[in-house]
């Protein structure tokens, strides 16, 4: 007898039409030796979901590498349920993690990861579940930003664009801690947070040029988590993690220099040292890098709302008005409290 399991799931027609909440069957079959079985407690959504659910190549793709019910979701916390033998858990392990962007879903309550192609670390003690399921893509992509630009920084000075991100206050904080000086843009109401990350100077990009405040600081190297042009050409060293697009809606990383040609040439000049450095990046599935962030104090996880799992349309509405500080968390678990 089957038995199916609760999931938010997309088919095709783009966002919002394509998201919906259906029953998946219940995944019991054997696991490979790197693999693990988790019993979900909590994930949060991202914007890649939104622009996943958009991107029309998906719908074209076969169904041996992306079902027709598309998971939705990467990041997660949970309970190891069954464990390969290579795969370093066993059953009753806390855990939290990513999984990776296609097939995707952890918005469903148990989620079967790699740990070949998953980055899974232990959740620790004294960490809620929805702190765990907030962390993994946005420190992740992050510490890939910033590993970008460490042998960048002669002069210790970096400009942070889009600080208050759920992306860029990570990529602050991280920047903060390598002893660097750091000036990052966000709106004025996000001032006081963005300076408690550890940036030492705001740009309020509603009453200021952003680029003319960059360019006073001579920064070594800019950090880009919000996208657009503006700012190309003042620092050697340019790392962007959405290229010149400013649409919500529209997928970042590095294959956007399959259609944007000015973005492509660009990295190249900047190779073969015919202009400044610049590189638009795709987050690295990096196991260390996620290991660091188990040092994070606890009050640097930043949650904006935490969803009940009916209610994710409900969630992905206020994600996408573009104004939240901090993850939005899904309780996926109904018999668990997130806190």
């Amino acid at each position: 007898m089957s038995h199916e399991m609760k999931a938010w799931t997309f088919t095709h027609g783009g966002y919002p039409k394509a998201l919906q909440q259906s029953g998946l069957p219940s995944d019991v079959g054997p696991l490979k030796p790197s693999e693990i079985r988790v019993r979900t407690k909590a994930a949060s959504i991202n914007p890649v979901d939104v622009q996943l659910m958009s991107y029309h190549i998906i719908s074209h793709l076969p169904s041996f590498i992306v079902p027709p019910q598309k998971g939705v979701g990467e990041d997660f916390s949970g309970v190891v349920e069954e464990a390969g033998a290579s795969s370093g858990f066993k059953p009753g392990d806390e855990v939290f993690g990513i999984i990776p962007f296609i097939p995707g879903g952890t918005l469903q309550e148990t989620i079967r990861a790699d740990t070949k192609v998953s980055v899974v670390v232990r959740k620790p003690a004294d960490w809620s579940w929805a702190q765990a399921a907030a962390l993994p893509l946005v420190w992740l992509t992050a510490q890939t930003a910033i590993s970008q630009i460490e042998h960048h920084v002669k002069n210790g000075k970096v400009a942070i664009l889009g600080g208050s991100s759920s992306c860029g206050m990570y990529a602050v904080h991280l920047a903060k801690q390598r002893g660097w000086t750091v000036t990052a843009s966000c709106s004025g109401r996000n001032a006081d947070f963005v300076r408690s990350m550890g940036a030492s100077d705001i740009i309020d990009y509603t009453t200021s040029s952003v680029s003319e405040q960059v360019k006073a600081f001579a920064p070594d190297a800019i950090l880009d988590f919000v996208g657009g042009t503006t700012c190309l050409g003042i620092a050697k060293r340019y790392v962007t993690v959405v290229g010149d697009k400013t649409d919500r809606l529209l997928p970042g990383g590095r294959h956007i220099y399959l259609w944007n040609p000015q973005m492509l040439l660009r990295a190249l000049a900047g190779r073969t040292g015919l202009g400044c450095s610049y590189t638009c990046v795709n987050i690295e599935f990096n196991h260390t890098f996620l290991e660091e962030v188990l040092r994070l104090s606890q009050d640097k996880i930043i949650i904006d709302s935490i969803f009940e799992f009916e209610k994710v349309k409900e969630a992905f509405d206020k994600l996408n008005t573009g104004r939240t500080r901090g993850k939005i968390v899904i309780n996926v678990d109904a018999e668990e409290k997130l806190v």
